[in-house]
């Protein structure tokens, strides 16, 4: 558990390998409780190569000094996350213009 924001971090040893490799990470809000998307690769013990980048938004909360993780979410595809950020964008267009409210479906 970390003491700061900065010092969050995901990735993971195990016997002397790291089973979690942690490529990179954008802080998206600051704060007791904060959000942070990391980009990510897992090791495949089989081949002992990594797999492809996948991406994990998790929220932490400071409690008694130290960042506790209450929640995650991970997109695990390329296909995954291409589709999430064509919606965002049909939702947040990037001319700046007002949120976009989807038509009721029938």
């Amino acid at each position: 558990m970390a003491e700061t924001i900065d010092a969050i971090d995901i990735e993971y040893t195990e016997d002397d390998k790291v089973v979690v490799k942690q490529l990179d990470k954008n802080i998206l809000t600051r704060g007791s409780w904060t959000t942070i998307m990391f980009l990510y690769q897992e090791l495949d013990k089989n081949t002992d190569a990594y797999g492809p980048p996948k991406v994990s938004i998790r929220r932490y909360q400071k409690r008694n000094g130290v960042y506790r993780q209450q929640s995650k979410f991970n997109i695990s595809s390329a296909k995954q996350a291409h589709e999430m950020i064509e919606t965002l964008l049909k939702w947040y267009p990037k001319d700046g213009s007002a949120f976009q409210v989807p038509e009721a479906q029938a």
